[in-house]
């Protein structure tokens, strides 16, 4: 039934900045820049709870984890996924899949495609092939071209879990 499919799309942007660790998926990517925010601005993980947010219909990551809260500086977003993932099962939904693009201009992110996947797979605790990842870049247009940041997408479907009887 339709009513028990939810889909949500998030979206993150975080510049560069020196002397913080690039973190992607939870995993960290071996480049001269990380990427600046309050927490350890995962854009995939921040992405990814956008859209977890947005299919529950529960707002967004900065009305639950604002960068206003020192609760948050420096945070792992693996922490913060989890708390949004509780409140999917709260609303008695379950992840089906989901399906992640990252736009930077570098680091090139093929060689690392398959450990970010393996480890959001099992952050979510779903096979590795319901999560999809791919990157792309701006053929060197605007700010991202121009190697000052980076973006992610996420689109996710949820589905009422089932009562047992």
């Amino acid at each position: 039934m339709a009513a028990d499919l939810r889909v949500g799309h998030g979206f993150d942007v975080h510049r560069f900045k020196r002397g913080r660790k690039l973190i992607l998926g939870g995993v960290e990517i071996p480049y001269a820049l990380g990427l600046a925010g309050h927490s350890d601005a995962d854009v995939v993980l921040h992405a990814l709870i956008n859209a977890l947010l947005g299919a529950l219909g529960k707002g967004d990551i900065g009305s639950h984890f604002p960068d206003t809260d020192p609760r948050y500086k420096g945070i792992s977003s693996a922490l913060l996924l989890e708390q949004v993932l509780k409140m999917v099962k709260q609303g008695k939904f379950r992840l089906v899949n989901g399906d992640i693009t990252v736009i930077a201009e570098k680091p090139r992110l093929a060689p690392f495609a398959k450990k970010i996947r393996v480890k959001l797979a099992g952050l979510l605790k779903l096979p590795r092939q319901r999560i999809n990842l791919k990157a792309v870049t701006t053929e060197g247009l605007g700010w991202i071209g121009q190697g000052k940041g980076m973006a992610a997408t996420a689109v996710v479907l949820l589905a009422k879990t089932r009562r047992r009887r």
